[in-house]
């Protein structure tokens, strides 16, 4: 089951690289979430200016490819 912290971004610029950076950083957030939970280590980021750190349960580990 992936985690779905917010709706996805959508770019409104027009250079194609642009539109291509939200799935990209969406991909980066979901490997990071797979790394932290095989090493045991927890998630650290800010959410309305506040820092969280979130254990990963290790059911999440072997989601890649999940969407």
């Amino acid at each position: 089951m992936t985690t779905m912290l917010t709706p996805p971004f959508v770019s409104k610029l027009p250079d194609a690289d642009m539109q291509a950076v939200p799935a990209a950083l969406a991909r980066a957030a979901q490997k990071a979430r797979e790394l932290a939970a095989r090493t045991g280590t927890p998630m650290i980021y800010v959410v309305d200016g506040k820092l969280v750190e979130e254990m990963v349960p290790a059911s999440e580990a072997g989601q890649a490819g999940a969407a």
